[in-house]
């Protein structure tokens, strides 16, 4: 196979995902600034910041094709970045009870040869149970979701939170849209299928 797989990422959530590929792929951190321009929309933040850590790549490889991924989750329209303690944790918790929460996941493919991209945003809907503080301080001490946009791990006890899940593909909302993905890279000449064994 002509083109080796590299993950611009160091989340092992991504990480195991993209294993579900069975391909072999190597892994980076990217090391970008996560940051928000000025009057940036999420949908353009997270396209932007996919195809940077897709683009940071060619530190590191002068061949193969980067995959890049980032996830914002937007409420009332306001980006909700990852909380990093249990106080921020249980105020965006609480904020969700019994509302919607959209996800948006960018995914960028870049070959790092020909310096060809392709990239799009998967939406994934969110819906919250109605929740108690102590539902919510008992879920935070025990998972401690303190790294995750949202404030949760849906791959974890975090889907006790949810009363819906509305969207294209679940794996989305962990992190990587595998679906698209696949999608992509059958674009740039790998069908996952039929490159089974050919790495």
């Amino acid at each position: 196979m002509k083109h080796p797989l590299i993950l611009a990422s160091s989340s092992p959530f991504r990480e195991s995902l993209l294993q579900k590929f069975n391909l072999p792929f190597d892994t980076f951190s990217p090391d970008v600034d996560e940051s928000a321009l000025e009057c940036e929309t999420p949908t353009e933040l997270v396209k932007r910041l996919s195809e940077l850590k897709a683009s940071a790549a060619n530190k590191h490889f002068n061949k193969g094709l980067a995959i890049g991924s980032d996830q914002v989750a937007v409420f009332n329209n306001q980006i909700l970045g990852k909380p990093h303690n249990k106080n921020n944790a249980v105020k965006q918790l609480n904020l969700f009870s019994g509302n919607t929460v959209t996800f948006l996941t960018g995914l960028c493919v870049y070959d790092i040869v020909t310096g060809t991209k392709k990239t799009c945003v998967e939406p994934f809907n969110v819906t919250f149970k109605t929740l108690s503080d102590a539902q919510i301080s008992a879920y935070c001490d025990a998972e401690q979701p303190y790294n995750c946009a949202g404030s949760f791990k849906s791959e974890g006890l975090g889907i006790c939170l949810f009363e819906k899940l509305s969207g294209d593909d679940p794996n989305s909302l962990i992190g990587l849209p595998l679906i698209k993905l696949s999608q992509l890279l059958a674009e740039f000449g790998i069908d996952v299928l039929t490159a089974q064994n050919k790495f």
